[in-house]
């Protein structure tokens, strides 16, 4: 008869034990900081409506994001730009397909102090700007100083995706780079803090992180706002992604069909973005 017992009271042990295994399992979510508060905010609303869901969300960049998701350390990796060629083989290689999501649309804010008088200016010449070909303000309409570049660092899909589609105007075979006396800055919000308070600097953001100390400068005319965005008439803007095993459980699929669902949707557009549906 105790035997009996000590073994049911064995098996009661086990199945708890198990029980809080599965309720302390944990979405890991790792990568690019321009989609970083968005999904924080998708996240923690989907936890509210999924009392078991555990969800952690950390930045460090769009490539430490999908290196992470190589290795099999994150679950899904956010990104600002599209994974590379040889990223996808790396995962295919180490066994784990990735699967991209389109969650959402950015549209890169170029900015500058408020006390600038520049206002307008070409996607081409902002690349000049960046590449170091144009030194100083007054060479395109401002005052006679040296201009401050700012950007993001190189773990950054943002950044990546300036130098290719700005810096190098989308040209495969440039090989332009940033000028070297660029200051490179971990984080969108790093760069609106420092173009705040230099009048003469010149960085890019995402526009969800654009605020009143800083002042947009319109692309070829035309203002990074959400319906410019939206009709694709801003020319200086990308996919916002995920990247999710193509054979994942059923607890991460759930959590991809919410950001994707109307509700999820609703939460990108009040982030500041342009939802992907």
């Amino acid at each position: 008869m105790l035997k009996k017992t000590l073994l049911g009271l064995s098996l009661l042990i086990l199945v708890a034990c198990g029980q809080d295994k599965v309720k302390s399992e944990v979405v890991q979510i790792t990568g690019s900081d321009t989609c970083l508060n968005v999904t924080q905010q998708l996240s923690e609303t989907y936890m509210e409506s999924h009392e078991d869901a555990r969800i952690a969300v950390t930045g460090g960049g769009s490539g430490v994001g999908i290196a992470a998701a190589i290795n099999g350390t994150t679950d899904i990796a956010m990104a600002s730009r599209n994974a590379k060629e040889k990223e996808l083989k790396s995962a295919e290689d180490a066994g784990r397909l990735l699967e991209e999501v389109v969650f959402g649309w950015d549209g890169l804010s170029v900015i500058t102090h408020p006390s600038n008088p520049v206002n307008v200016l070409s996607k081409e010449v902002i690349g000049k700007i960046f590449s170091g070909e144009i030194k100083n303000w007054k060479e395109i309409g401002g005052k006679d100083a040296k201009i401050i570049l700012l950007s993001r660092d190189s773990s950054s899909g943002t950044h990546v995706y300036f130098k290719e589609d700005v810096v190098r105007g989308g040209d495969k075979k440039s090989n332009k780079e940033y000028a070297d006396e660029t200051l490179f800055l971990p984080s969108n919000t790093a760069i609106v803090q420092e173009a705040a308070t230099n009048e003469n600097s010149i960085g890019y953001v995402g526009m969800a992180y654009m605020d009143e100390t800083v002042k947009a400068i319109s692309v070829n005319g035309v203002e990074p706002t959400v319906e410019n965005v939206a009709s694709k008439q801003y020319p200086i803007a990308r996919e916002l992604f995920w990247y999710v095993p193509a054979e994942r459980s059923q607890v991460i699929s759930n959590i991809v069909e919410f950001v994707l669902s109307p509700e999820g949707q609703a939460i990108v557009a009040d982030e500041g973005f342009v939802p992907a549906k």
